[in-house]
């Protein structure tokens, strides 16, 4: 698909809201203690005792952090928080892991069934609105120029906007956050003038995060 077709998105009517941002607080992720040692092997299963738990599990299994990555004759390899251990049978390993953390953002909507938010690009504060319709993140010329971005020499294409067909530059952001989930390297479209009005919030964006809506709550959300 051409950028060109990409960002028709741009001038389609969309609904606009006013709305807060709430983070959800979440617990700092805890160090558990892990003690793993093998009691069988069984083609490509192996019986491991986790924490004095005995549990069986296939090659590609995880069960409470542990993943068993191959089973051999004569011993099995595990892998711990991104480190593998080769151990024998009834060789007993102790690490500690620490569970992912989840960052969650919460955007109500308001009776305009709208979803805007703060966010950060490239170090500078601007309202956007999430458009899941739209390919990629979209700016006005006139934003863009007020934020400091530098778009003049981005691959030159026209749009359709509600005013008609215009020029637009294709760029990448160097980064966007919105309540703390950070992407980076994220590619937008400057669209010479003052359309849109308020940034969109593509695809480009949000391909990047789970998104839940559920009773007029919009969350965003990814492990860190």
């Amino acid at each position: 698909m051409s950028i060109q077709q990409a960002v028709r998105v741009v001038g389609i009517s969309i609904l606009l809201a006013t709305v807060h941002i709430q983070t959800l607080a979440e617990p700092q992720p805890s160090a558990v203690e892990v003690s793993v040692e093998v009691e069988a092997l069984l083609g490509k299963t192996a019986v491991l005792k986790i924490n004095g738990q005995r549990e069986t599990l296939s090659v590609g299994q995880t069960v409470a952090g542990v993943t068993l990555i191959a089973a051999e004759p004569t011993a099995a390899i595990v892998q711990i928080n991104g480190q593998s251990q080769t151990l024998g049978l009834s060789e007993r390993v102790g690490t500690t892991y620490r569970e992912p953390r989840e960052l969650v953002v919460t955007i109500a909507r308001d009776a305009m069934l709208k979803y805007e938010t703060n966010a950060t690009i490239n170090g500078r504060s601007a309202l956007v609105l999430v458009d899941t319709g739209a390919n990629i993140v979209a700016i006005s010329g006139k934003q863009a120029t007020a934020m400091n971005i530098e778009y003049s020499s981005g691959e030159l294409t026209t749009v359709e906007t509600a005013s008609g067909v215009t020029s637009a530059h294709a760029i990448t952001l160097q980064s966007v956050v919105v309540g703390g989930i950070e992407v980076n390297n994220v590619p937008a479209l400057v669209v010479e003038g003052v359309f849109p009005g308020t940034i969109l919030l593509g695809m480009s964006y949000l391909k990047h995060v789970k998104l839940q809506e559920h009773n007029g709550i919009l969350s965003l959300s990814r492990s860190q």
